[in-house]
């Protein structure tokens, strides 16, 4: 035979290339997806390691947009921004300072005494419920399962020792420093911040980083600052009313409506006035009933007319969207995300409302009679 057959079961010299081709693609594509997912899980370790740290990072530049228009106030009127940023820290250190010199003792003992009688003045109120309502609530000790063992076993999990109580205030102290740090460079730096950040990016992305800027600084810094206005204005008028009708400890009762009422959406109202009203009823049970009918009339009187002037700059955000974007903030982030959520969706809806684009609904143009037609 001249020509020998080739033996079965191998491949030509053409097809050993291919299947070395496929095999390289193989081992790449195995190789991206190992990659990939270790880079997930590092991510992940990343972020929940430093999941503190980047929320202090984010309140403080919250805070420093909240002060940036007080220093630009400064700035334009010949000071610094290093040296308007210091006075503006220093005037709210010594605000907070001058407070807890007045009513902090006060504060102090009340807290202390609200905390104590808050069980007993539960059990009163419910059992004045049982007598009211033929209900059968539980009361005294049942209701919140307080034994003596129950106790005891709660002091030694929860009370440490006196270097534990020293680790955590030095811990505070140092966070509460590292935070005015942040907010004073992040205040004081914050065109020169701005402009670093725009120079990594083109013309255009420019502009939209620059929008960005000073959408956050409107809306959200409008935000907190009318927030913590509202809730001064509450925790001053509720304050007033129960000490005047002589609902006890009036003070941390006042301060706890005021932030309650403006920092948790929706709910907030509700919560804020429940335990002014729990305390004022374990006195007097009227005295509950005249503290939920103030809560409710100046609900009103904030919404109708308080709210809207202080607010009229700010993004409005529709109830159900504030409330559910402090449920997503807690699950994502805990209580910092419950607390920055709200001001995160109002600059994210300005941002919406800038570069999204709206259309004319087809079913209105439908129903729309027809324009005269001109003569």
């Amino acid at each position: 035979m001249t020509e020998e057959s080739e033996p079965i079961g191998t491949s030509g010299p053409g097809e050993g290339a291919p299947r070395r081709a496929d095999l390289r693609w193989l081992r790449t594509a195995i190789i991206y997806v190992l990659l990939a997912v270790a880079g997930y899980q590092v991510l992940g370790w990343l972020l929940q390691s430093l999941r503190g740290f980047l929320g202090m990072l984010f309140l403080a530049w919250l805070f420093s947009i909240t002060l940036e228009p007080v220093v630009d106030w400064f700035e334009r009127r010949g000071w610094r921004r290093g040296a308007g940023t210091g006075l503006v820290l220093f005037s709210l250190i010594a605000f907070a300072i001058a407070f807890l010199a007045v009513f902090g003792t006060l504060l102090a003992e009340q807290l202390a005494q609200l905390l104590t009688a808050l069980p007993d003045a539960i059990s009163r109120v419910t059992e004045w419920a049982n007598r009211t309502f033929d209900t059968d609530f539980s009361t005294g000790p049942e209701l919140l399962k307080l034994t003596p063992d129950t106790i005891r076993e709660l002091a030694q999990r929860f009370t440490p020792g006196v270097l534990g109580v020293v680790s955590s205030l030095l811990g505070v102290v140092f966070q509460a420093l590292t935070l005015l740090l942040f907010v004073f460079y992040m205040s004081a730096q914050g065109p020169a911040l701005r402009r670093t950040i725009s120079s990594w990016f083109p013309a255009r992305q420019q502009e939209i980083i620059s929008t960005v800027w000073e959408t956050s600084v409107e809306k959200a810094g409008g935000y907190v600052v009318s927030r913590l206005i509202l809730a001064a204005v509450s925790s001053v008028g509720t304050g007033i009313f129960l000490m005047v009708i002589g609902v006890p400890y009036w003070l941390p009762l006042a301060i706890w409506t005021g932030v309650v009422s403006q920092f948790i959406p929706t709910l907030g109202t509700y919560l804020a006035i429940a335990l002014p009203a729990i305390i004022a009823a374990a006195s007097q049970p009227m005295d509950g009933v005249w503290v939920v009918a103030f809560g409710t009339a100046y609900q009103q009187v904030e919404n109708y007319l308080l709210h809207p002037r202080i607010t009229s700059k700010t993004v409005s955000i529709h109830p159900a969207v504030a409330f559910g974007s402090v449920i997503a903030g807690a699950s994502l982030f805990g209580a910092v995300g419950a607390l920055v959520s709200v001001p995160v969706v109002a600059v994210i809806q300005a941002l919406v409302e800038t570069y999204g684009r709206r259309y004319e609904l087809v079913h209105d143009r439908e129903t729309e009679p027809d324009a005269p037609a001109a003569e």
